[in-house]
């Protein structure tokens, strides 16, 4: 949107023209209401065609207004929308997007706000980092978010500096979480080398194998499984990696796990195993790399649902017929007396039906309310 005042008055004189009129795109920032015209100006730093509105519709400034004035970079737009509005933590937000060191530095010391630092690695903005750094001397805390930027020179910053190999960001989360999560293999191994803890716990009990088991992160997985990771720790809700990595088909990355020990029927706090994740989320490779490799394939979560029963539920019929295939019990049922066909009858799953069906599923099985499946459908 250009600065142009003159093609903005002849838009305000045509008939119809409604001051408050609001724009909805998804070029902008997201909005209930949308986007009024003096926004707009605000978002594309046009001072011209913001004074015109003023004068001639005393369009209101809107909080949204100063936000955007972060993001525009004008500075004169800015300094009127803070004649009538505060500043909140979304200037900053939109400070470090615009990566406007002067609006941060503004913002930081003459309204207190602080510089959230995983915005800054989010956004790549480097500058505020090192301002925050500057301003706070808080070495740990920035030393944790420091593998985001992925600089070895960084790093090593930090670390010859004092800071703690193991120093925890608000999460738990440490820095070598951060190496693993980003697939940096360099920064993971130099914080190895430094003594990180390679079964440190963020607040939801994730470990760096975790973090690299559920993005299929292989050589990472191997990494920290030969500098002595648990291949078998559970999050608080009790899943391993074998559980994350069997639930997004990371093929390779599960080998690894199974090969260096991991269990292949652990439970979760729900009682599902990997395989029970492999069929919930359709995952075909990592489901028969799993049975061929002894899973249970009966086993039961703690309402009684067997792997087949949440392949029924999705109509996941390719699933269905490996489970069937390698010795499901068709008619299990779980604690409500369903079996895997009264859900593919609920759910309308007609192929993953006909299969159950053809390979004997009992149509008159009746669960604890004396329903069989056709009375579902």
């Amino acid at each position: 949107m250009d600065d142009d005042k003159i093609a903005l008055v002849i838009f305000t004189e045509r008939e119809g023209f409604d001051k408050n009129q609001k724009l909805k795109s998804d070029l902008y920032p997201y909005s209930n209401e949308g986007i009024s015209l003096l926004e707009l100006c605000c978002y594309h730093g046009s001072i011209d065609c913001f004074k015109f509105l003023r004068t001639k519709f005393q369009s209101e400034i809107t909080p949204n207004c100063l936000r955007y004035s972060f993001l525009g970079g004008n500075p004169d737009i800015m300094y009127e929308c803070l004649k009538v509005q505060k500043p909140d933590d979304e200037c900053m937000k939109y400070a470090i997007i615009s990566h406007n060191i002067d609006f941060v530095s503004f913002l930081m010391n003459e309204y207190n706000k602080k510089i959230n630092l995983v915005l800054c690695y989010e956004y790549n903005n480097l500058q505020s980092f090192l301002v925050y750094l500057d301003q706070t001397n808080d070495i740990n805390t920035c030393f944790v978010i420091s593998p985001n930027f992925h600089l070895s020179l960084l790093l090593e910053y930090f670390i010859s500096n004092g800071a703690d190999i193991n120093a925890k960001y608000k999460d738990g989360w440490t820095s070598l979480h951060s190496a693993a999560r980003n697939n940096y293999k360099i920064t993971l191994e130099i914080l190895i080398s430094n003594g990180a803890d390679i079964n440190a716990k963020d607040k939801d009990g994730w470990t760096p194998l975790h973090s690299a088991a559920i993005n299929g992160y292989k050589i990472i997985s191997e990494i920290l499984i030969s500098n002595g990771a648990d291949i078998n720790a559970k999050t608080k809700r009790g899943y391993t990696p074998l559980h994350l990595v069997a639930s997004k088909n990371h093929k390779e990355t599960l080998e690894i796990l199974i090969s260096n020990g991991a269990y292949i029927n652990a439970k979760d706090e729900a009682g599902r195993t990997p395989l029970h994740y492999a069929a919930r989320y359709n995952s075909k490779e990592t489901l028969e790399i799993l049975i061929s490799n002894g899973a249970d394939i009966n086993a039961t979560k703690e309402d009684g649902s067997t792997p087949l029963h949440l392949a029924a539920i999705n109509g996941y019929k390719i699933i269905s017929e490996i489970l069937i295939s390698n010795g499901a019990y068709i008619n299990a049922k779980d604690e409500a007396g369903h079996t895997p066909l009264h859900y593919a009858a609920r759910y309308n799953s007609k192929e993953t039906l006909e299969i159950l069906i053809s390979n004997g599923a009992d149509i008159n099985a009746k669960d604890v309310y004396g329903r069989i499946p056709l009375q579902y459908a």
